[in-house]
């Protein structure tokens, strides 16, 4: 067996007594020679002092292995349509007041287009294995003609209060929510950015939680003003005119967005591309950000992390894993079989966006397909096995389809998608190795993509001052566990309030 193919096989087992190590340039061959050299009838006390020794060549050499990214600053951006306008013409910098409200002839034709709908012959003895099953779509489509409510629905996005204002050419909406406060009380400002196939729909069972914290088992200290945007060319937020427009560019233009409100400091909290939005803007302006919370923590594979990953294999506790972290992590096998059978959305959305954003901006049953597909099985991928996916354990027909609609109504699914073709084209991707340094906490949920210890974590964040197992849910967790999250948001808001005030 040659030495890659051996490192695969001990990386991929997860059995302790093998040892994995990671392919990176020539140092591979060494790594595994000396493995392989003591894969014999040593024990595993001396295996272990070796891998410990891996790990610090590892670190050694990871400056020569990895060119370190240079620090992200801002950019002079401009997404509107045609020329950047000289510097002498000023921006329009009001905000206004904006309400949802969607036009007769856009649900007349919505309609025309559900009784149109071609069906397939489904497959017998499957469920959502193969994807979205024709059964339940039948039946969804059925609601959707007949009891689904647009104009309800309208009126419920309405109970917060919508903006929108002009940053870099283009208008951006948000939602702002602020708390009713008794004389001396403070609110604390917190931004909540979604992802994707979201919007800012999912956080509207947080919301609440969170500027009115005694009604939902929090207390007067706990109480948030709530800012909520559309990232650009999402909802109902104005599509970017020009390529580009990445993680780091939404969040430069949403720390914009909170200076143009008058905050000066600031809690943000995001997961999906919410977290590397508000993760951009720790980098890019770390004084302004009073602590990040994020519920899916990303992080880029590189020298020192594979040198973590093959000593968690061998030695856990010396990687500073717990058991039920060793479980979420090992074999990598079974990780990377569920990522080649849950990414190929992102094979397709960051290579041709446009290609597929015909057919689904044509089709509101092929959209509704495609973005619930993603809240079955993100949510718990067990739910393949369910004919209805699992979804109306989790979810309501009136919330999936408000979740569709606004995709739907407002056209943004295409430019919604492109995000992921603009992750690779630019520095996005280098931002996952760079190293956060403001507060941060993590809501880690047991059926979320992925799973990063808290260990690894701290890797890339070494102000990790919060870290929760969750004891359910998975990626949608605003949406699906409004009342986990919003505790979390509120357990780690505490803990930065509280270290701040011995640090002064």
């Amino acid at each position: 067996m040659t030495c890659k193919a051996r490192i695969l096989v001990y990386l991929f087992s997860g059995k302790v007594e093998q040892r994995p190590t990671f392919a990176r340039l020539g140092l591979e061959n060494v790594l595994a020679a000396i493995l392989r050299y003591f894969s014999g009838a040593m024990g595993w006390k001396l295996t272990t002092f070796f891998v410990v020794v891996a790990v610090a060549i590892a670190v050694l050499f990871s400056g020569v292995l990895e060119t370190p990214p240079e620090p992200l600053e801002f950019q002079d951006n401009y997404w509107g349509r045609g020329a950047k306008p000289s510097p002498d013409t000023k921006e329009d910098e009001k905000v206004y007041g904006i309400i949802v409200n969607v036009s007769d002839s856009a649900i007349a034709d919505l309609k025309n287009r559900l009784l149109s709908t071609r069906f397939f012959e489904a497959l017998e003895d499957v469920q959502f294995q193969y994807g979205f099953h024709r059964d339940y779509m039948i039946d969804l489509v059925n609601y959707w003609k007949t009891q689904y409510d647009w104009r309800k629905q309208e009126a419920y996005l309405n109970t917060f209060l919508h903006y929108k204002t002009k940053i870099e050419g283009i208008d951006v909406h948000f939602i702002r929510v602020k708390p009713k406060l008794k004389p001396g009380q403070t609110a604390k400002p917190l931004l909540l950015v979604h992802g994707w196939p979201g919007s800012v729909f999912e956080f509207y069972k947080m919301i609440p939680m969170l500027v009115d914290p005694t009604s939902h088992g929090g207390s007067e200290d706990d109480v948030f003003e709530v800012i909520a945007p559309s990232i650009p060319g999402y909802g109902f937020s104005e599509v970017p005119h020009k390529k580009g427009f990445d993680q780091i560019a939404a969040g430069q233009m949403f720390l914009k967005l909170m200076e143009r409100l008058g905050f000066e400091k600031f809690y943000v909290q995001g997961g999906d591309w919410g977290a590397l939005i508000t993760r951009s803007m720790a980098l890019l302006k770390p004084s302004v950000i009073k602590g990040l919370h994020m519920n899916m923590p990303t992080v880029k594979f590189s020298a020192v992390y594979g040198f973590y990953l093959m000593l968690g294999s061998v030695a856990p506790s010396l990687a500073g894993l717990k058991e039920e972290d060793y479980d979420k992590v090992y074999p990598a096998s079974r990780q990377l079989f569920f990522t080649l059978q849950e990414s190929g959305y992102y094979h397709l959305q960051a290579s041709k966006p446009d290609t597929v954003g015909f057919a689904l901006n044509d089709s509101p049953v092929g959209l509704a397909a495609y973005i619930l597909e993603k809240f079955s099985t993100w949510t718990n991928p067990a739910n393949r096995d369910l004919s209805d996916g699992g979804l109306e354990k989790y979810y309501t027909k009136d919330d999936m389809l408000t979740s569709v609609m606004i995709y739907w109504l407002t056209g943004t699914i295409t430019s919604s998608m492109r995000f992921y073709k603009e992750e690779f084209a630019g520095k996005a991707m280098e931002t996952n190795r760079m190293q956060v340094t403001v507060p941060t906490g993590i809501a880690s949920f047991p059926h979320e993509l992925g799973h990063n210890p808290e260990a690894f974590c701290r890797l890339f964040h070494p102000n990790l001052v919060h870290y929760t197992l969750m004891p359910d849910g998975g990626h949608f967790a605003a949406k699906e566990k409004p009342a986990l999250l919003a505790e979390d948001i509120r357990t780690f808001v505490k803990k930065v309030e509280s270290l701040k005030s011995k640090d002064e």
